[in-house]
């Protein structure tokens, strides 16, 4: 667009100075000729017997007019629509070039023969075919202009979709990447332009931050397998000492909140896996359906007093039943732990890619300063319940297969979204 622009700027500018330098051209051209045939009439001018102006007929040009030092026309004729500036140049005693309007140009020379006779010799020449000649170049100007336009914007926009269309591919390759193509790259080979030398430097970048990204998840990995042993055991022990019995009550009601943050860690601990697990590889062939998942979470859930209803359309979803009810499970338990009397779990399908599943409570509400805060790693409630890793790890799942985790602050009740991948 700018080339297209500046061209067709540069021509106009062009066309302006040819009609310029034409229209200048022009007129000492028909000054030259006026004056040529002046000078010709004026050299044939003869006196006659009793000393008057004498001109041969083979001078008298159409447009040439002879006149006495009378101002009297004693030769030629005068066109029409030009009496009135042939007769007040008729008298002139310097060499005069006027234009009759539009219609023709006109030269008055006064002159003296050898015999002492006097007069004036005016001449015209009709502009029509002059402007006739700078109209014709204008629009040759113009259609040249244009067409110099127009072939300037298209070899600007092939030179630049040819220069560009590595930088094209480069944003489509990168479009379909995700996250977990940790091993995908650029690779427009050596570096020996600008385009491949930056996507040789974003190759690199690429490289650093798939070694972070794997170091996080080795990291991640680990922990948890540190975890899970020795949380194992303690789990175990308080297992066996409710078995037997033997505590009073007071300290049996310890022990089982021992076992019972022994289990939420293991779920913790257990989500911690599947999610390292799943990001170092793209399942692609794993599928599952949102009726089961749900039917999984809401039945590893003591809702209590809490009613559990259930209203959501079947879907199949692209990822691991695992990790489905892992990015599910926390945020119904987050709503059945909050809720007044009921949680209604809901689904529907935002695009062609994706499914939400609502959860609603009617709760005390969330205050929507705090809509983001809840997401964060140890954030737990104002009673400290929960290891405050629930909803954080839940909207980490859903962000690694592409999806999300919110809250709708709009909705009259509490509300949380769950986005995940549609098969």
């Amino acid at each position: 667009m700018l080339t297209a622009s500046v061209t067709a700027f540069a021509m106009l500018l062009l066309t302006l100075v040819v009609q310029l330098v034409l229209a200048h051209v022009t007129t000492n051209d028909l000054n030259r000729v006026l004056e040529d045939r002046a000078d010709a009439v004026v050299g044939s001018v003869g006196s006659g017997p009793t000393g008057e102006v004498d001109v041969p007929a083979s001078r008298l040009d159409a447009g040439v007019a002879v006149y006495d030092d009378h101002g009297v026309l004693v030769a030629g004729s005068v066109p029409d629509g030009l009496e009135g500036i042939y007769q007040e140049l008729s008298t002139t005693d310097t060499t005069t070039v006027r234009n009759a309007g539009d219609q023709a140009r006109v030269l008055a020379r006064p002159f003296t023969t050898s015999d002492g006779a006097s007069g004036v010799v005016i001449v015209a020449e009709r502009l029509g075919p002059y402007e006739e000649a700078e109209h014709l170049a204008l629009i040759v100007s113009l259609v040249t202009g244009v067409l110099a336009t127009l072939a300037a914007a298209a070899i600007a926009a092939w030179t630049t979709h040819r220069a560009l269309r590595p930088v094209a591919e480069m944003a489509a390759t990168a479009t379909e990447w995700s996250e977990h193509d940790l091993a995908r790259r650029f690779g427009l080979g050596p570096p020996d332009n600008e385009i491949t030398a930056l996507a040789a430097t974003l190759d690199q970048l690429l490289d650093k931050v798939s070694s972070a990204i794997r170091s996080e998840q080795r990291l991640t990995s680990e922990l948890a397998h540190e975890l899970r042993t020795p949380l194992t055991t303690i789990q175990g022990m308080a297992d066996l000492v409710l078995l037997r019995d033997v505590l009073p009550p007071e300290a049996a009601q310890d022990v089982e909140e021992i076992s019972a943050a022994g289990q939420r860690m293991a779920v913790t601990i257990t989500a911690l896996l599947d999610l390292a697990r799943n990001e170092a590889t793209v399942l692609a062939a794993s599928r599952s359906s949102l009726g089961k998942v749900i039917a999984d979470v809401t039945s590893a859930i003591d809702a209590g007093d809490v009613v559990l209803s259930v209203d959501a359309a079947e879907a199949r979803l692209d990822l691991p039943d695992a990790l489905a009810v892992r990015a599910i499970s926390p945020v119904v338990e987050n709503a059945v732990r909050f809720a007044a009397s009921q949680v209604t779990i809901t689904s529907r399908v935002r695009n062609a890619g994706s499914v939400e599943i609502l959860v609603d409570d009617d709760g005390p509400g969330l205050d929507a300063s705090q809509s983001e805060a809840i997401f964060a790693p140890g954030t737990t409630s104002a009673t400290g319940t929960g290891s405050g890793l629930g909803l954080a790890i839940a909207r980490r799942i859903a962000r690694t297969v592409g999806g999300d985790v919110t809250v709708e602050t709009g909705a009259p009740t509490t509300r949380f979204v769950i986005r995940l991948p549609q098969s």
